[in-house]
C-alpha cells in the first residue's frame, strides 16, 4: 500500500513537471506576442517609436493626455495599425486553432481547415459576391460591397463542413472518408472560381485575384468587434473537448468504449472549428499554412495534449500571420505585399523540412 503511494506521489510530481513546462512555454509565448504586437504597430512607412504606442493605448484605454513625440501616432495607431494587427492576431488564432482541432479529430498531420473544402468554397463564395455583386447597382455595392462577399464567403466556407459529413456518411463516416471528400469538393469549387475568373470584367477579377492572395486591407474597428467574440469563444468551447479528443487519438475503439459519442464529436468539434476558420477568411482572403503548420510547430513544443496543445497552436499561429504581415507592410514600404505570397514562401519550405525530418506524432 505505502508503494503504491509512492508511486502515486511521483508519478504526480512528474506530470507537475511536465505541466509546469508546457504552461511556461505558453505564457513565453503569450509574452512574445504581446511584444511583438507593440513592435509591429510602431514599425511601417511612418515610423513610431514604442512609447508612443504605449502611450496612445493608454490615453485611449483610460482617458489621459500624455503628448507624443509624433503628433500623427494617435490616428496612425488607432485608425490603421491596431485594427489591423489585432485582425491578424485574431484570424492566425482562429486558423491554427481550427487546425490543431481538426488534425486531432481526424487523427491525420496534414489536415488544415483548408483541406476540408473550407479555402475553395470560401473563395467560390467571395467570388460570386465580387463578380456578380457588379451588377448591383453602383452606389450600393460601392457602401454594402465589402461585407457582402465577406458573408457570401463566410457562408460558403462554414456550410461546406456539413456537405462534406454528408457526403462522408453515406460512404462511412471515416477520418480518410472526410479528407477526400473536402479534397474532391475543393476542386470543384477551385472549377467555379476559374469560370468565374474567366467570365468577369477586369474591375472585378483585379479585386478577386487581390482577395484570393489574402491580406489584412480590410481591418477596421467594427469587424473586430464582430469576429474577436465569436473567435475567442469558438475557441473555447473546442477547448471543453480537449480530453475528449485526447481520449479519441488513442483510438475510436478505445474511445467508444470510455463512452464517447464519436460521430457527435466529431461533428461538433469539426462545426466549431470550421465556424470559426470561415468568419476570418471570409474577412482576409485566403491565407494558407497557418493551420497546417502552427500546430506542428506548438506540437513541437507542449506535446499532444490537447488542453496545452489548442491554446499554443492558437499562440503560434497568431505569432506567425502577426510576422508575415509586419513583413508583407514593411519589406518593400509603402508598397504591401499580399500576406498569403509571405506565409506560402515561409510556411512551404518549413513544411517539407518537416516531411524530410520523418518524424510523426501521432
Amino acid at each position: 500500500m505505502l508503494e503504491q503511494y509512492i508511486k502515486t506521489q511521483k508519478m504526480q510530481q512528474i506530470y507537475s513537471k511536465h505541466a509546469g513546462r508546457k504552461l511556461t512555454t505558453i505564457a513565453l509565448l503569450s509574452f512574445l506576442l504581446f511584444a511583438v504586437m507593440l513592435v509591429s504597430t510602431a514599425v511601417g512607412a511612418a515610423s513610431i517609436n514604442t512609447a508612443d504606442v504605449v502611450k496612445v493605448i493608454i490615453n485611449k484605454a483610460f482617458g489621459l493626455s500624455y503628448h507624443y513625440k509624433n503628433q500623427l501616432a494617435e490616428p496612425i495607431v488607432l485608425q490603421l495599425r491596431l485594427p489591423r494587427i489585432l485582425l491578424a492576431v485574431i484570424t492566425g488564432v482562429a486558423l491554427a486553432g481550427a487546425g490543431a482541432v481538426m488534425q486531432a479529430i481526424l487523427h491525420n498531420p496534414l489536415v488544415s481547415p483548408y483541406t476540408l473544402g473550407m479555402s475553395g468554397a470560401a473563395s467560390l463564395g467571395a467570388a460570386i459576391g465580387i463578380v456578380l455583386g457588379r451588377s448591383v447597382p453602383g452606389s450600393y455595392f460601392k457602401i454594402a460591397g465589402h461585407y457582402i462577399v465577406a458573408l457570401n464567403a463566410f457562408l460558403f466556407g462554414f456550410l461546406t463542413i456539413f456537405l462534406v459529413i454528408g457526403l462522408a456518411r453515406i460512404k462511412g463516416t471515416s477520418p480518410e472518408t472526410l479528407i477526400l471528400a473536402g479534397v474532391a469538393l475543393g476542386y470543384i469549387f477551385s472549377a467555379g472560381v476559374s469560370a468565374l475568373k474567366y467570365f468577369s470584367k477586369e474591375e472585378a477579377l483585379k479585386d478577386l485575384v487581390v482577395w484570393l492572395m489574402g491580406g489584412m486591407w480590410g481591418a477596421s474597428w467594427k469587424i473586430i468587434a464582430l469576429l474577436a467574440p465569436l473567435v475567442f469563444i469558438s475557441l473555447a468551447l473546442l477547448f471543453a473537448f480537449a480530453w475528449d479528443m485526447n481520449v479519441l487519438m488513442a483510438g475510436e475503439e478505445v474511445a467508444k468504449s470510455l463512452g464517447i459519442n464519436v460521430k457527435r464529436l466529431q461533428f461538433i468539434t469539426l462545426t466549431i472549428a470550421t465556424l470559426a476558420a470561415s468568419a476570418s477568411v471570409a474577412f482576409t482572403g485566403v491565407i494558407g499554412f497557418i493551420g497546417l503548420v502552427a500546430p506542428h510547430v506548438a506540437r513541437r513544443m507542449v506535446g499532444n495534449d490537447n488542453r496545452f496543445l489548442i491554446p499554443c497552436a492558437a499562440l503560434m499561429g497568431a505569432l506567425m500571420l502577426l510576422l508575415s504581415d509586419t513583413l508583407a507592410r514593411t519589406i518593400i514600404a509603402p508598397v504591401e505585399l499580399p500576406v498569403g505570397i509571405i506565409t506560402g514562401l515561409v510556411g512551404g519550405p518549413y513544411f517539407l523540412y518537416m516531411l524530410l525530418r520523418k518524424k510523426s506524432y501521432y
